[in-house]
């Protein structure tokens, strides 16, 4: 299994219209790495959804439902999207400064490149998240 993280606006696409659509394809991925993270993701990997620029933290997780296809929002066949549907929402939202001040994700790709708005984690960087989320 693989472990991903993923970003949306709150005022584009929140949690909370996802929870409510119950499952959606994730388009919108213009940059070269973000859409190889999103051609590397397996049916049923853990994603974890962050509210980026609004709130700037994690409020839930998500899974892969169905692997990568031309991205229907577009004619042009370099971009992909993947379907994704919501498995929890958390306890508390981990925020970004949080995440920053824990010894176990100071390497994790939000801190390090931020503006990628697709990203693989490790298992136990998504595993602390998670816990940081369910405390």
């Amino acid at each position: 299994m693989n472990y991903f993280l993923v970003k949306s606006e709150p005022f584009k696409y929140s949690w909370d219209q996802f929870n409510k659509d119950g499952e959606t394809f994730w388009d919108g991925v213009r940059n070269y790495q973000a859409r190889n993270n999103l051609k590397a993701m397996k049916k049923n990997d853990l994603v974890l959804y962050y509210h980026s620029n609004e709130g700037k933290e994690v409020v839930g997780m998500a899974k892969v439902v169905k692997e990568f296809y031309q991205d229907p929002t577009t004619e042009d066949e370099r971009w992909v999207v993947v379907d994704l549907a919501p498995v929890e929402t958390f306890k508390q939202p981990v925020t970004l400064e949080t995440i920053k001040a824990d010894p176990l994700l100071q390497d994790i790709a939000l801190v390090r490149q931020g503006r990628l708005s697709v990203m693989p984690l490790k298992q136990e960087e998504f595993d602390r998240i998670v816990e940081l989320g369910n405390s």
